[in-house]
């Protein structure tokens, strides 16, 4: 899974003194076409405008339908009667405050990453429902060091709006899951175990000609396809050292990863040409292609010295021109593009009156 609401919890876990985050204008939280200029930081000049549109809990991986006309994303509102994160449905134009959205995933176990098909009408996620009712443990620290759990028990499903399960794409034993479509909609790339590293793999939508992309020990995961699905995006964190490499595989054993050092690499879609992409230090995530195809946003807190803010950036695809996109003090991250380009969603703190909640916002973006 791409660990969103585990790395949530890290922000609120770490406790430095922030300034206080700008508050939205009330009656901006019931007007469903409302976009509220107070939310952007002066400096945040890609925004055009923005709104928030969920209020509660930790809620995080929007993601587009194909035609931009609806969203699914992951929360664990404990509001909405759930212990840990299930997928939400929600159209385009809409907020909630108060009310809920329908929950499409089947309410068991823990899920993650979801991701729509290119009809409109069913999406990938990924689950541990077969392994039981109940949410999994959620190990936040494991001697003293932040971890993130990859649970076994995960597969990948295809769904439809109801939440209706219609097929299972992986069967392999172990954790697969962190599965994304390609604008194409012709094939899925997702991260598994099944060799015993956490490496990428792609498939076709209905889970035939599954192939490797990556090959070297690290955790690779949370990849996205290039708008013209030649190429993916992706976080690693890659052991060097012995002693790094003995940490990586001693905590692999326990179904575990550590996440504060990752890097982000590029390659071809059929895993020819990777690269390192950043060299930046702490954690850097979060990647998704810039609609030009020729730069990559992401999240990041290399320049924070105590875990946060994980601020959101842009970066030529040569590693070269880093610019800062938001400026925040606490987190922005999860950032997705329209199909069209024009809007940006992604997963804030801001505007939540200091308390824990992170929240989906949507803005207009400019170049």
């Amino acid at each position: 899974m791409r660990k969103t609401i585990s790395l949530l919890t890290l922000v609120v876990l770490i406790t430095v003194s922030c300034k206080s985050e700008k508050k939205g204008e009330n009656d901006a939280y019931t007007g469903a076409t409302k976009w509220v200029d107070s939310l952007i930081y002066p400096e945040e000049t890609h925004f055009k405008s923005i709104k928030q549109i969920t209020f509660g809990g930790d809620n995080a991986e929007a993601y587009w339908s194909f035609d931009d006309s609806q969203i699914i994303f992951q929360s664990n509102n404990k509001k909405w009667g759930v212990e840990c994160d299930q997928m939400f449905l929600m159209n385009r134009d809409e907020v909630f405050d108060t009310s809920m959205p329908p929950m499409i995933s089947t309410g068991k176990g823990r899920t993650t990453c979801a991701y729509f098909l290119p009809n409109n009408k069913q999406f990938v996620y990924g689950s541990t429902h077969l392994g039981g009712d109940e949410c999994p443990d959620a190990p936040l620290r494991r001697e003293g060091k932040y971890v993130w759990p990859i649970y076994e028990s995960y597969d990948i499903f295809v769904a439809d709006l109801d939440g209706n399960i219609t097929n299972q794409l992986t069967t392999e034993p172990g954790y697969d899951a962190e599965a994304t479509v390609s604008p194409q909609g012709d094939r899925i790339v997702f991260t598994s175990m099944r060799t015993g590293d956490l490496e990428l793999f792609t498939m076709n939508i209905d889970g035939s000609d599954v192939k490797q992309v990556t090959h070297e020990l690290g955790y690779d995961g949370g990849a996205f396809f290039s708008p013209d699905g030649t190429q993916l995006i992706f976080r690693s964190s890659r052991p060097k050292t012995v002693s790094e490499i003995k940490e990586y595989q001693d905590l692999l054993a326990e179904g575990l990863v550590q996440p504060t050092e990752m890097e982000l690499y590029i390659c071809n879609a059929d895993g020819s040409n990777l690269r390192q992409l950043t060299n930046l230090g702490n954690a850097n995530w979060s990647p998704f292609f810039h609609p030009s195809g020729k730069k990559i946003l992401f999240s990041s807190n290399f320049e924070a010295e105590r875990g946060f803010p994980f601020n959101l950036y842009l970066i030529d695809l040569d590693g070269k021109n880093l610019e800062r996109v938001t400026h925040g003090e606490t987190f922005d991250a999860f950032p997705v593009f329209s199909n069209d380009g024009k809007h940006l969603l992604f997963s804030s703190n801001r505007n939540n009156g200091g308390g824990r909640d992170t929240n989906l916002f949507l803005a207009e973006w400019q170049n």
